[in-house]
């Protein structure tokens, strides 16, 4: 079997990969019935020469290879027909931006395995960036905390090496006694949550997080039945909410009033209440005054995220008053850092981790057919035609 790692040719470039130098030689080392080659790059993080070194061939040309892994969407020139591609379309929810490029899969009889959608029989996904999207986001929002209140300048994540960088460079910082709320407890919520560990802030719980004064900076992480409520006050668990999100209403105002950076790392499903609007976020009593919005929901739970913003330029300000975008540094305005990649700034350790699991839950279902079902399950297109299961998006294909 001949697996193709691709150059990474969307724009702006990404420098991530699907399989380290490190991971490859592995991978080599387990499987010999395995080729791996690596389309020459000169956007990646880890170098041809750092292949090389390993004894992965590095070349111009991946046609002959049977599975090409990429990160991103490949642009719809760059296709080779009748081959198995591995990256993230941008297409299972539809997204009108990217629905030629799921046309030209099925034109060109392209097997796409989408890393979105390659999850265990649980339905739990299995290959992710989102850790690292927590670990950047939440370095990213003391950063703009600092830069908005004019106390401590950081730099940029992209100028780091790796996390542990990132966690030092925040633990030279002086914080006043603030308070920091951080939702999600998934990867994106722990993620971050590694990063308050590694910087020493002390963890509270909600009661004292509502109630107490501290002289210290602190944080408390919380999950959707602690910023939701059921309208009729009953009291049930998280399968209830996900299954009636209808019949809860938000309760994240009481932490509004009392947090002053907010780490928005939760998911946010379908039908949920957003988690606060702009009526809510125009009270008096709103106190936030910065927000890293890892989930990055436009117009949506994020009331104050109007649109994403960049890695050159990631933060901006949005005026409660008016609803409108303003300098971030106003002394009336939310800052705002809603960068919609961030594991890109951490290309190193985003692509380790990424790298780790794959080899461990994808690489091994070409090789024992498949016995988990988890190509099975991720095989968006095959044949020039949708899969069963990804068969809602035939009216998206059909323009309808």
């Amino acid at each position: 079997m001949k697996i193709g790692i691709i150059n990474e040719r969307k724009n702006p470039p990404d420098r991530r990969v699907v399989l380290s130098p490190k991971e490859c030689k592995r991978l080599l080392k387990k499987y010999p019935q395995l080729t791996i080659k690596v389309e020459s790059s000169d956007n990646r993080f880890f170098t041809d020469e750092d292949y090389v070194n390993q004894g992965v061939e590095v070349v111009k040309d991946v046609s002959d290879c049977d599975v090409l892994l990429g990160v991103k969407e490949v642009p719809i020139e760059f296709l080779i027909p009748n081959k198995k591609y591995f990256f993230f379309s941008h297409t299972i929810k539809k997204q009108e931006y990217n629905r030629k490029l799921l046309q030209a899969i099925l034109a060109k009889n392209i097997e796409l395995y989408d890393h979105e959608v390659i999850v265990n029989k649980k339905g739990q996904r299995l290959v992710a960036f989102g850790k690292y999207a927590g670990i950047v986001g939440a370095y990213n929002g003391f950063r703009a905390y600092g830069m908005k209140n004019k106390l401590f300048q950081l730099p940029k994540a992209e100028e780091l090496h790796d996390q542990l960088m990132l966690i030092h460079e925040l633990q030279k910082i002086k914080l006043p006694a603030i308070k920091v709320l951080l939702t999600g407890k998934g990867r994106v919520g722990n993620g971050a949550k590694e990063m308050l560990k590694g910087m020493r802030m002390r963890e509270v719980t909600i009661q004292e997080f509502l109630t107490k004064t501290f002289k210290e900076p602190v944080y408390v992480q919380i999950d959707v039945l602690d910023y939701n409520k059921r309208k009729d006050g009953e009291v049930k668990d998280q399968n209830d909410f996900f299954k009636n999100p209808s019949e809860y209403e938000s309760n994240f105002m009481r932490f509004a009033k009392v947090a002053d950076l907010f780490i928005a790392g939760h998911f946010y499903g379908d039908g949920a209440p957003f988690l606060f609007t702009r009526e809510d976020a125009k009270s008096n009593e709103f106190h936030i005054n910065t927000i890293a919005d890892i989930s990055c929901d436009i117009d949506g739970p994020v009331a104050s995220t109007i649109r994403s913003s960049t890695i050159a330029d990631p933060i901006y300000g949005y005026n409660p008053a008016t609803e409108k975008e303003v300098d971030f540094k106003n002394k009336n305005a939310i800052a705002v850092m809603a960068v919609d990649n961030l594991p890109c700034e951490l290309p190193k350790d985003a692509s380790e981790g990424f790298g780790d699991s794959f080899a461990k839950h994808v690489i091994p279902a070409f090789l024992n057919n498949d016995e988990d079902g988890v190509l099975l399950r991720a095989r968006m297109t095959e044949n020039g035609k949708l899969t069963e299961r990804f068969s809602y998006l035939q009216n998206y294909i059909d323009g309808k």
